[in-house]
């Protein structure tokens, strides 16, 4: 193989890459996805053999996907970026020498490529679970199948129709056809008959607040009164006189000690005058170097109920990960000066007579922490999140996708609430209704119907998917192990 043809698998590894990254919010084209797929799969299995090779084109095409998708990632910090950029794209590069020593790439490569997206989502740090597939599919008709096996099991799809599409291009004969067909009706089918729970018959109404204000403003620049005035404002404004509860959005509250903040008396005047329980986002003080993020209950009376403290932080803007390390040797840690305390606390609220499932801003990434709500009675889904310092609205909507997949997953309704937006009511099916835009102040107002019963996925989690996708990769590998071994005997 010439290095001229090289180059050229090499740049078009980088193309379909990019058509996976326009496949995600806020472009997303959602078709792109399986187009990008289908072309790296001729690339990578038209006879390369070199594990350098194949590497290569792993690496390339997963940062021609992540570099564009991940790019928000900027605003939190730039080294970071580019170093979480690289690393994952190694994981593909990895993920494609994996799978090419397989007798039957066109399945091993789909199932090495999909562990490599569950290996990212969780290491390093906790993992980075953005610009996924999934995401990308959050408004496609596959997305049912995540309530049979979540992210995972649509990522594995996703790659796996691609390169059964890859074929049918290239050799358009009938068996290619027919396992394309076969595999798009099986996935589509599934999802739509998959258990989705049912309505409890009981109601609740629901005012989530978005105060507004400009976007693109951090956190160590902005007056935190005036995030409280302009929610404040927002809620003076409501009428209504039957609602079961007001959401505040993530830490739109920063204070030293809520108990004896003047914000505390201020809410409690409104949950009075409106006759309902606020959930409200707090920033409390620890000491110089902590700091807690949580959504607490402020009911009726006045008094402080249920309260929940955000477990999963996001590396590079909640917490500086190495901080020492990091500072030992030069980097800029100066925009995040003080780490946020993780919780421990299962992802649940009672709010009155209402158990609520919550995951605060990054936690509805991981499929698991919503799960976690769910199993703990949760009839009701809540992402109270504040993504105003982000320019742009990559992850805004990146996290509108997510909040669809949740709701999806666990057949219930989920409220994302947002200072500067997007706040939105999303449905069981995954629809999205009353979405704002950003920086508008408006309170929406939503009667939603209660639900119980749990989805396969909510059952069974991402566990048995990837002992199975990993059996199923180790049989493969053996496979061709014995096969070689026979032909040199």
């Amino acid at each position: 193989m010439t290095p001229s043809s090289n180059r050229a698998r090499y740049f078009a590894a980088l193309g379909s890459g990019a058509l996976v990254a326009f496949s995600l919010p806020p472009w997303g084209w959602w078709p792109l996805a399986f187009i990008g797929i289908a072309i790296f799969a001729r690339i990578t299995t038209s006879g390369i053999t070199r594990k350098r090779t194949q590497f290569l084109l792993g690496t390339i095409f997963a940062f021609g996907w992540f570099a564009p998708g991940m790019c928000w990632m900027w605003f939190l910090t730039p080294p970071g970026y580019v170093i979480a950029v690289i690393l994952f794209a190694a994981f593909h590069g990895v993920a494609s020498v994996v799978g090419s020593r397989s007798m039957y790439p066109l399945v091993a490569l789909p199932l090495a490529h999909a562990l490599a997206e569950t290996f990212r989502f969780s290491f390093p740090f906790g993992g980075v679970p953005l610009a996924s597939l999934a995401i990308s599919q959050s408004a496609s008709p596959l997305v049912g199948i995540v309530r049979i096996g979540g992210p995972l099991l649509l990522t594995f799809c996703v790659l796996q129709i691609g390169f059964a599409l890859s074929q049918l291009v290239v050799a358009p004969k009938m068996k290619h056809l027919a396992m394309f067909g076969a595999i798009v009706a099986l996935v589509v089918c599934a999802g739509i008959v998959a258990p989705n729970g049912s309505d409890t018959g009981e109601t609740r109404t629901i005012a989530a607040v978005q105060g507004g204000g400009p976007q693109g403003t951090l956190a160590i620049n902005t007056n935190p009164r005036d995030v409280v005035e302009r929610h404040l404002a927002a809620t003076r404004a409501i009428t209504s006189t039957n609602l079961d509860m007001v959401i505040w959005p993530e830490n739109v509250i920063d204070v030293a000690d809520f108990y004896d903040s003047v914000e505390r008396t201020e809410i409690a005047e409104q949950a009075a005058r409106l006759n309902a329980p606020f959930v409200v986002g707090i920033t409390e003080d620890m000491n110089a170097r902590y700091f807690t993020n949580a959504q607490i209950v402020v009911n009726e009376d006045g008094t402080l109920g249920d309260r929940y403290d955000k477990v999963r932080r996001v590396p590079f803007g909640e917490f500086v990960p190495l901080r020492g390390l990091l500072e030992t040797l030069g980097a800029p840690v100066d925009r995040i000066p003080r780490d946020a305390l993780a919780g421990s606390d299962i992802a649940q609220l009672q709010v009155d007579d209402t158990t609520v499932g919550v995951v605060i801003s990054w936690e509805v990434f991981f499929s698991g922490r919503a799960n976690e709500g769910v199993e703990a009675g949760g009839s009701v889904l809540v992402n109270p999140t504040n993504g105003s310092s982000y320019t742009g609205t990559i992850l805004q909507t990146q996290q509108i996708a997510s909040s669809r997949l949740r709701a999806i997953e666990n057949g219930r309704w989920l409220v994302q609430v947002s200072p500067t937006g997007f706040s939105a009511f999303i449905s069981p099916t995954g629809e999205v209704f009353d979405r704002t835009g950003v920086s508008e102040q408006r309170v929406l107002e939503r009667t939603i119907s209660l639900r119980s019963g749990r989805t396969l996925y909510s059952n069974l989690g991402d566990l048995p998917f990837i002992v199975l996708m990993v059996a199923a990769l180790g049989s493969l590998a053996c496979i061709a192990r014995k096969r070689r071994l026979s032909a040199l005997s």
